[in-house]
């Protein structure tokens, strides 16, 4: 494995979900605690961020910049890992911006980031002119890709498998949600160096399956070829459900309203109404459908998010 900065509170615990699984007459369900990885909240981007952090320091940067939506995870455990180590922060957002800044964009202020938001066809060029901008003015940038998601980030994953081994964990599936394909890539490595024999089933948030899968498979073969292991990933062998996608990226709907009352109310388990709470809904209607076996083993991975749920426009939402 590649060298890490310890940031995150691992091992995350598994914890049996028997309430819902008996509400829903279905697999055997489990979850894996990534939204208690500890940093601001935590999530999944902290474990990437271990080993992104380390490149950083390793590269001399003292500004870390990267992008995402308004209510970004990713930016908000970007921001906050920056603030642990002492770097300056820079994000690039898309979306509207709320007023007063809340969930995710008020932890962005209070982390210390400078925000700049622009048009998502805009993001790229936003990122490169904030680099330039960043080396004028004497910093030295480190520009972190949007989710994270590259070789460097689903070393995260990869390491995560190996920690569900260690902890005897061997569900018959893992669940989770997956968008810029760095967990997914991970954890297709890590299966391969782990032994791990289930399925890994990705829950797309905003992608095509097509895309997603041709995405998932050059980053887990990229990330294998870093580590020295020799195998190739297909797009055959990634498993994606892009059912769910509804009105689209970070648009929340019945399903997601209905995942997370019913994650809360029978586990006291929070799921997000972007990421997990997608994932949360599609793993419902997998059941319902007996897309698993009876006597299988489910593992709905919590990939984080916790702190979306408090963003005005999905609290109207889900309190109607």
């Amino acid at each position: 494995m590649k060298p890490r900065l310890p940031i995150a509170h691992l091992p995350t615990p598994v914890e049996a979900l028997p309430r819902l699984s008996a509400l829903l007459n279905g697999p055997d369900l489990l979850t894996k605690r990534d939204d208690q990885t500890g940093l601001a909240f935590g999530g999944n981007k902290t474990r990437k961020l271990e080993y992104l952090m380390y490149a950083a320091q390793e590269a001399g940067a003292d500004t870390l910049i990267t992008a995402g939506a308004v209510q970004s995870n990713h930016c908000r455990q970007t921001a906050a890992a920056a603030a642990r180590f002492g770097m300056a922060c820079i994000l690039v957002l898309f979306g509207d911006p709320p007023n007063p800044p809340d969930a995710n964009h008020l932890l962005h202020h209070l982390l210390g980031a400078k925000v700049i938001f622009t048009d998502r066809s805009q993001v790229n060029q936003q990122l490169e002119e904030a680099v330039e901008q960043a080396r004028s003015d004497g910093r030295q940038p480190y520009l972190i890709p949007y989710g994270g998601s590259n070789p460097i980030g689903a070393m995260g994953y990869v390491q995560a498998m190996l920690e569900l081994a260690q902890q005897g964990m061997h569900p018959d599936w893992i669940v989770f949600p997956s968008s810029s394909g760095g967990t997914q890539a991970g954890m297709l490595v890590g299966a391969q160096m782990s032994g791990y024999q289930g399925q890994i089933l990705g829950i797309s948030v905003d992608e095509p399956a097509d895309k997603l899968r041709e995405s998932v498979a050059d980053l887990a073969t990229r990330t294998a070829r870093s580590l020295g292991e020799g195998v190739t990933f297909s797009a055959q062998d990634v498993l994606v459900k892009d059912e769910y996608i509804g009105g689209g990226y970070a648009v929340m709907g019945s399903a997601e309203v209905e995942a997370i009352r019913l994650f809360a109310e029978y586990e006291a388990l929070l799921v997000d109404p972007v990421y997990t709470g997608r994932a949360a809904a599609g793993l419902i209607d997998l059941i319902r459908q007996g897309f698993f076996k009876t006597g299988e083993t489910v593992l709905f991975w919590h990939t984080g998010g916790t702190p979306a749920l408090f963003a005005g426009k999905y609290q109207r939402e889900i309190l109607k």
